[in-house]
C-alpha cells in the first residue's frame, strides 16, 4: 500500500519539510496541487530540488477554476494546454500521471436551469478531442491522463469510473486512465467495490476521502472492503488523499493512515521506493 497526501494538507514551509512529516505520519509521497496559469512549470527548480532531496511526487492533481470539458473554447484551449504541461513535469519526476476532472462546478442536470448550452454528443466530441491530445503528451512523458468522474452536483458530463472507461476505450490510447475518488464513488456507483473490479484495467490512480470528504475514518465508508477489493484486482498504485480534515492535521492524518494500514490485506508491506516516485516490487 502506497499512501500520498496532497501538498496543501501537510504543515511545512517546502516539500522537503513536508515530506519528513508526512513521512513520520504514515504517507509515502506527496500528491502535488497543480494550479493554472503553468504554475507546476514555473514550480520545476523547486520541484527539482525536492526530488535530489529524495522527495516522492508520484502524482499530481489539477487546481483550476476551467477544465478540458468547458463550454468557452478559450477556457478549454487554456486547460488543455496547462494538463500538458503538468503530465510534462510530472513525466520529468519519475511520475504516475496528472489527474483532472471534465469539469467542476460548470454545470449539473439536477440544478436549475436543466438544460445545458451543449449536447451531449458535442458533450463527448470535445471530451474526446482534449483526450487524445493529452493522451498523445502522456505518452510521450511517459506519464498517464488520470480522467476523474465527478458526482452529478459538480459535473453533468463524467460521473462514474464506467463513463471514463468508455471515453478511454472511445479515444483508443493506453495513457488515458481511470482516475477514482472514493468520494464521488461513494455517491455515484450504485457497487463501488463492483465498478473497481469492472474498470480495474484501466485504474490508474485512486483518490482517498471518506463519505462526507473528511479523512478516512471520518465517514460510514468501509475502508477494509476497498483495500481488499484493490488488493484482489491487483491494484499496486498510488492512494492519496484529498479531502477535508476533522481536527488539527498531526491528530486526524496519522490516526487515517494508521487505520488505512490496519484495514488492509494481511502481508501487504509497503513497496521500497525509488526516488522518482515509483515501487520497486
Amino acid at each position: 500500500m502506497r499512501l500520498a497526501c496532497q501538498e496543501q494538507l501537510l504543515p511545512g514551509t517546502g516539500l522537503a519539510a513536508k515530506f519528513e512529516t508526512a513521512q513520520a505520519w504514515g504517507f509515502d509521497g506527496i500528491e502535488l496541487r497543480g494550479q493554472g496559469g503553468h504554475r507546476l512549470r514555473e514550480r520545476l527548480p523547486e520541484l527539482r530540488a525536492a526530488q535530489r532531496a529524495g522527495v516522492v511526487m508520484p502524482t499530481v492533481c489539477v487546481e483550476m477554476d476551467h477544465f478540458i470539458g468547458d463550454f468557452d473554447v478559450a477556457r478549454r484551449v487554456d486547460a488543455v494546454a496547462n494538463m500538458a504541461s503538468q503530465l510534462e513535469v510530472i513525466g520529468e519526476l519519475g511520475g504516475v500521471g496528472a489527474m483532472t476532472p471534465a469539469s467542476w462546478g460548470m454545470f449539473s442536470l439536477r440544478l436549475p436551469p436543466f438544460t445545458p448550452p451543449r449536447s451531449a454528443e458535442d458533450d463527448r466530441e470535445v471530451l474526446l478531442e482534449g483526450l487524445d491530445t493529452l493522451g498523445e503528451v502522456a505518452a510521450r512523458a511517459g506519464t498517464a491522463l488520470l480522467l476523474e468522474p465527478l458526482n452529478r452536483y459538480e459535473d453533468h458530463m463524467v460521473n462514474t469510473l464506467g463513463d471514463v472507461a468508455a471515453l478511454a476505450e472511445a479515444v483508443g490510447r493506453p495513457s488515458v486512465l481511470v482516475g477514482a475518488d472514493t468520494y464521488h464513488m461513494n455517491i455515484e456507483e450504485s457497487d463501488p467495490l463492483a465498478a473497481l473490479s469492472a474498470h480495474a484495467g484501466r485504474l490508474g490512480h485512486v483518490q482517498l476521502s471518506d463519505s462526507n470528504r473528511l479523512e478516512p475514518g471520518a465517514g460510514h465508508l468501509d475502508w477494509s472492503a476497498l483495500l481488499h477489493r484493490l488488493d484482489e484486482v491487483g491494484y499496486d498504485g498510488w492512494l492519496a488523499f484529498e479531502c477535508r480534515l476533522s481536527g488539527p492535521a498531526s491528530v486526524v492524518l496519522p490516526r487515517a493512515t494508521a487505520l488505512l494500514r490496519a484495514a488492509g490485506p494481511v502481508g501487504a508491506p509497503t513497496p521500497a521506493l525509488t526516488a522518482a516516485g515509483r515501487g520497486t516490487a
